[in-house]
Formats: C-alpha cells, structure tokens, sequence
C-alpha cells in the first residue's frame, strides 16, 4: 500500500471560504511557547504525528495481510520465511513504527517554522518595500545598524504622515517603503534601515524614565505572551503642561496616523508602556540653535543675537515665563529674557551668582529636560502680571462677586465665551462653567481636571 502524503497549506489572506476562515482562526491560536503558546500544545502535535504515522503502518500491515489471504505468494525460500533483506539489520518488534516516520523530539524554545508570526496590531519586521527597498531589518541579521539622527528630525518625519493623512494597514507600505502600522511608523520616524515590531524596537532604543521624556522618543508596550492584546507605540512630541498627566502623541492607528494630546502613558495599559530614546540620537540639530546640550554661558546675555536666545525664550515662556514677554522671544538677548531667567532660577530655590538671570548648564539642563519648578505664578514682570487665584469657593452655584465677572472677561478674551448668550457678568452660571470647560479641555485636560470650575492652574493659564 502507497503510503499517503500530507501536504500543509497556507490559507489565502482574502479568502472568505469557511474552510480558510478555520484554518487562520487555527493558525492564529497556535502561538509557540516563547510567545505565549501552551507547552501542552506542542506535546500535542507531536503525539498526534505519531499516532498518525503508527496508523498508517498498521492500516498498511492488515491490507498486506489481507491480499495476502485472498491470493497467496510464492514462498522462494520456506526455511528462511521472515529473513530480513541482506544488510537490511534486525527486523523491527511486531507494531513498531518505522523510525523514518516518527517525528524526532525538539526542545520546547525551539523555532517552529510551522508556528504563525506574532498576531499583533502591526507586521513582523521585514525589509523597506517598493521605492524604500534596503534589504532585512537590522534586527534579523544580527547588531542593529544605527543611522545618527535628531530630534528634530524625528518629529519633522513624523509630521510627514499626519500631514499625508497615511491609512492605517498591517500589510500595505507607504512610498517610503514602511510599513503603514504603529511600529512602521516609529522605523520610519527613527529612519531605522527596515520595518520592525514593538518586539524589535527596543533593540533600538535605551531605556529611560517618563519623567526624561523628551520629543522624539518613544512609550512602547510590547505584550510577549499575547502580542494582538494591546501591543502599542508612540512618538512621544512634548509634554501639555507643567504637571506632565498628557502629552502629544505622534501615533499610527486607526483610521489613519494622528497627533492628539494623549494622558501619560496611553488611554489603556497604561501602567505597561515603557520609555525608549534612540540610541542613534545626535545631540543637536547641525548648528540650527535647537539642542539639549548647552551652547555656552558667551551665547546668552547684553548683545547676544543667535538662535540659542530664541529656544531659551521658548522654553521660558513654557515654564511659566510668558508674562515676561510684551511680544513673542526672539534672538536678541533683552531685559525679559533675563527676567525670566531669573524668575526659573529662583524658583529651583537658587540664590545670589545661581539666579542672575543668565542660564547655566543647571538651567538649560532642567529646561530643555522639561524638569525642575516652573516659573511660580505671580512675581514681578509687566502689566500682564497674573492676578492672584482668589480660591474655589467663589465659583460655585448661587455665588456672586467681582471674580466671576473677571473670569467671564477673560475667557471672552482667550475665544471661550461661546456658551453666553449675553455678556459674562458677577452670577455664577452655566455658562461660566461650560466655557471653563472648554478651556479645560483645550489644555488637554480629562475628567476631573476638566468640570469646568476652575483651580489655580486654571486660572493662571486663563490670565498668562
């Protein structure tokens, strides 16, 4: 009897037939063990191809014997009836099966070719398709190669793909040849040389605490035991205010790439997303005055002019520095730059030479770091000093006063008075408190950051 043979067959991704359909819910169940598979799965299969393989030996043995009944064969040598074939070596034990048609046992961290790739919310790694051709991914031919790029031009790469609107797809490719899914994206913004996985691209990347966040680097979270339950990254672009809840998040998803404010780290799991920077990150933008290593004390001060001044500016006016400012920062050194300056010192508790106004390493480190205190509200600075935040309790139902009126002004002022339907006056009402709403949520506040009673951060925000 022939021996039949098996033949495995991959189900067509677009095929709707019922029998495909079972097969990939198959294939997608069988993760391996080092991805969250079950040992006893892969015990299974292989008790499976022996059972299969002794049945096909024994259904082959009772045909033979049969046939054998039916019409009898010549016996050439009656005194030698069971002798093996010369050379042949000892007869196998009545039922044994064949060794040839056992299945030789293998570890259970052992690469299964037959096991499917990780089902996740993106692709495996692969090389650039199309226009982007450039060979496999680093990560599957051994150490990453690195290629030096800024911070800069990691968000300016990002920004080409909110910019084209790109669907989001796990299997189609953008014309620079990366993959059109949330780690495609990353590769692409990272310029890594292929399209990696959130199972790859750590190897990319350092390991850093959220509070070092800085724009450029990356929230991942890479789940090994079931990578299609929530598997996820980002592009970090910038904290939304000084309490570091939300930031901005570059992203690939549904329908289609997208910055929002996102709060700290993701909208789920968010407690299993870690911080990565690029371990190819340059520390400067090629000349350009936008760094995070400090340019010199000679770059800051009476007649200075560079692009440095204008950075220091902007990131002062982060801070809580805009008060300082009559009009926006620019590259000349002028007496709000050092007022500033001073104001951020002073507020990290400097004192004397430590807060004159001109930055340091110290200052330019806690501010381009996004760290240290930020500019209290309040101090000295020009006519559009904040006003003191004069407590909660005067913005609540049935309270009437000078501070309501002043909020309503204010909020008319900053574009938030669309719930008037006449002007803002003393009486606390609904509409105060859906246009504080709306400011709110402007900042990128959720929940009880957002119930449209303002607080102090509420309030200095409104009247910077």
């Amino acid at each position: 009897m022939t021996v039949p043979a098996f033949e495995e067959y991959v189900p067509a991704i677009d095929c709707t037939c019922a029998g495909c359909a079972v097969r990939r819910r198959t294939a997608a169940a069988a993760l391996p063990t080092r991805q969250g598979g079950h040992p006893a799965a892969h015990g299974a299969r292989r008790a499976l191809v022996l059972v299969t393989a002794a049945g096909v030996v024994l259904s082959a043995g009772l045909a033979e014997a049969a046939t054998a009944v039916a019409d009898p064969a010549p016996v050439t040598d009656p005194a030698l009836p069971g002798d093996p074939e010369p050379g042949a070596g000892p007869a196998p034990a009545a039922g044994a099966v064949p060794a040839g048609l056992i299945r030789p046992a293998e570890p259970e961290d052992a690469a299964d070719p037959a096991d499917p790739g990780p089902e996740s919310p993106q692709g495996g790694p692969g090389p650039l398709q199309g226009a982007g051709v450039s060979g496999p991914p680093a990560s599957q031919t051994g150490t990453p190669a690195l290629r030096t790029t800024s911070r800069a031009d990691i968000i300016n790469r990002a920004k080409k793909w909110i910019t084209a609107q790109v669907p989001y797809s796990m299997s189609k490719y953008w014309s620079d040849g990366y993959r059109q899914d949330c780690s495609g994206y990353v590769s692409m913004a990272w310029n890594l040389p292929g399209n990696e996985w959130t199972g790859s691209l750590a190897t990319y990347g350092t390991r850093i605490a959220r509070e070092d966040l800085q724009p450029g680097d990356i929230l991942l979270f890479h789940n090994p035991a079931d990578p299609s339950k929530g598997s996820h990254v980002t592009i970090f672009g910038g904290w939304t205010d000084y309490t570091h809840t939300h930031y901005t998040a570059y992203e690939q998803t549904t329908p289609h790439t997208r910055k929002q404010t996102t709060p700290m780290a993701y909208w789920t799991n968010s407690g299993s997303y870690v911080a990565y920077r690029y371990k190819g990150l340059s520390t400067g933008t090629g000349g350009s005055g936008s760094t995070t290593t400090f340019p010199g004390a000679g770059k800051f001060g009476p007649g200075a002019n560079n692009a440095y001044v204008t950075q220091l500016g902007k990131l002062l006016v982060a801070r809580g520095g805009k008060r300082f400012y009559k009009v926006g920062p620019g590259p000349a050194w002028g007496s709000a730059d050092r007022q500033a300056t001073e104001a951020f010192q002073k507020a990290q508790g400097w004192k004397g030479k430590e807060a004159d106004g001109i930055p340091g390493p110290d200052t330019w480190r806690l501010l381009t770091g996004g760290t240290g205190r930020s500019i209290p509200v309040g101090g000295r600075g020009g006519s559009t000093a904040v006003p003191a935040f004069p407590g909660r309790g005067y913005f609540r139902t049935g309270q009437s006063n000078s501070h309501v009126d002043r909020l309503g002004k204010q909020l008319v002022k900053k574009g938030y008075g669309r719930y008037y339907l006449s002007g803002p006056g003393p009486r606390w009402t609904e509409a105060d408190r859906r246009n504080v709403e709306a400011f709110q949520k402007a900042q990128g506040w959720r929940g009880a950051e957002a119930d449209g009673y303002p607080g102090p951060e509420t309030w200095r925000r409104l009247f910077a």
